[in-house]
């Protein structure tokens, strides 16, 4: 009789957790409208919602390749599987046509759609909650005055049981914290706008944090790098693998160029970034590295300090005796850019001011070499062409061999042709490594398969 008791106690405790938990995920569905007319949105709240659309990257995850602006359709792969962006244009059926302020308001600072489904945080609305109220409706005013767009988002690629929308809810419980951003009284006015731009709208740590086995950031490592697309997003804090350490300097003329002498060109998911700061206000972009100034540790640093290192990191080392077969694919293939004496953004960053070689995972180097840097139309842009068809596997591992220690006074990676043959086939890493740790090892044991 009392095990009968204990087992009858139980079920009834899993109920009541069960109908409890049902209870707090449960949202509830916010009527539908007829869409507005495009012409009932002021003017000026049309144009700052653009400039706001374009910090936020909405175009680069919201817009398929070869379709429509905003009309989704783009697979984002996830550890858990590939999650669909949606179509985000004034659609009645099949965009956000019915959506009234208050469901858009819903969805981008608690992460739920209008009829009250959980939204996949591959959708960063535990950044975008800081957005003030100011800010969201100029963001509807934008979306709500783009073309419509009739187009049906692919169903997400989500094993069971996190297909099971509900579940998001417990996600939510642990690493979300809904609201707008609260300004710091103790920081400067333009501390405080970098703050709210670079946590909320721009959503760099998305990238630049490392998350954990629920896919959260890890808010203790704030910006010690993560991942984006089969590329390490760079730490951003004093951990950062660049040769050179950035300042604010640096910074400011690589977020409006896209390129730095020290730190290379931007590639890879940070380019669409790139191109879409040509929104950002000069004062918004002081704003930012006012705030990312400390995090970057550069005010440790003497005046002056980093160009000194620059002009320490020209002086090419000498080439060394080990994987001479590198070294002559290296000759044939890259110095004519890399030593050609022609000036970024058009000829090839000085390896020896690397951040890629220097880093803990070659995963970088390996996308650029193989896929290359390819022209953006109607954009003057660093470019460099692909290897893939020219260097196999074993070519490309002795390229590599030699570069890492003629260029970089870091240990070689190890298992580069793991790495190589992830990088081919499209298998992401899931974790960025720590500084000091063995970083191959640490992506390949974790790695798991993607579409």
């Amino acid at each position: 009789m009392t095990a009968l008791k204990t087992l009858i106690v139980a079920i009834f405790v899993c109920l009541s957790a069960t109908v409890a938990f049902i209870a707090v995920a449960w949202r509830p569905s916010i009527d539908p409208i007829d869409p507005p007319p495009a012409k009932s949105f002021e003017a000026h709240l049309v144009e700052h919602g653009a400039e706001l659309a374009a910090i936020g990257g909405c175009n680069t995850c919201h817009t398929a390749p070869g379709g429509q602006a905003f009309a989704g359709g783009l697979g984002l792969p996830t550890p858990f599987g590939t999650i669909y962006a949606t179509n985000i244009t004034p659609d009645a059926e099949t965009g956000i046509g019915r959506w009234s302020q208050e469901a858009f308001r819903r969805g981008m600072r608690e992460g739920v759609d209008r009829v009250g489904r959980h939204l996949y945080p591959a959708f960063p609305y535990d950044h975008f909650t800081l957005i003030t109220d100011e800010d969201v409706s100029a963001l509807y005013a934008y979306f709500m005055t783009r073309e419509p767009v009739r187009a049906t988002t692919p169903a997400n690629d989500v094993a069971f049981p996190l297909n099971v929308r509900l579940l998001i809810a417990g996600w939510k419980l642990l690493y979300l914290r809904p609201g707008p951003y609260q300004l710091d009284p103790a920081q400067s006015r333009a501390w405080n706008r970098g703050a709210y731009l670079v946590e909320g709208l721009a959503h760099c740590g998305a990238c630049h944090t490392p998350r954990n086995t629920l896919g959260a950031e890890k808010q203790q490592d704030r910006f010690g790098g993560g991942l984006a697309e089969g590329f390490a997003a760079y730490a951003l804090d004093q951990t950062s693998p660049a040769s050179v350490p950035w300042d604010a300097t640096a910074l400011r003329f690589y977020l409006r160029n896209g390129w730095h002498e020290a730190h290379g060109v931007a590639f890879g998911p940070m380019a669409p970034v790139i191109d879409n700061l040509d929104a950002l206000s000069t004062a918004d972009l002081d704003a930012i590295c006012a705030y990312m100034a400390p995090i970057l540790g550069a005010s440790r640093m003497g005046p002056g300090a980093s160009q000194a290192m620059v002009e320490r990191g020209k002086a090419a080392k000498p080439a060394t005796d080990a994987a001479a077969s590198g070294g002559k694919i290296y000759q044939s293939a890259c110095a004519p850019c890399h030593q050609g004496g022609r000036p970024l953004p058009f000829g090839g960053i000085d390896l020896a001011l690397s951040t890629a070689l220097s880093a803990p995972s070659a995963r970088n180097v390996i996308n650029v070499v193989l896929w290359g840097l390819p022209p953006a139309e109607g954009e003057r842009n660093p470019i460099m062409p692909g290897f893939a068809g020219a260097l196999n596997d074993e070519q490309l591992a002795l390229l590599l061999a030699y570069l890492r220690p003629r260029f970089s006074d870091k240990p070689p990676w190890s298992d580069i042709e793991t790495e190589i043959r992830d990088a081919r086939t499209g298998r992401l890493p899931r974790a960025y490594p720590a500084p000091g740790s063995d970083p191959t090892q640490t992506l390949v044991s974790q790695r798991v398969s993607q579409p």
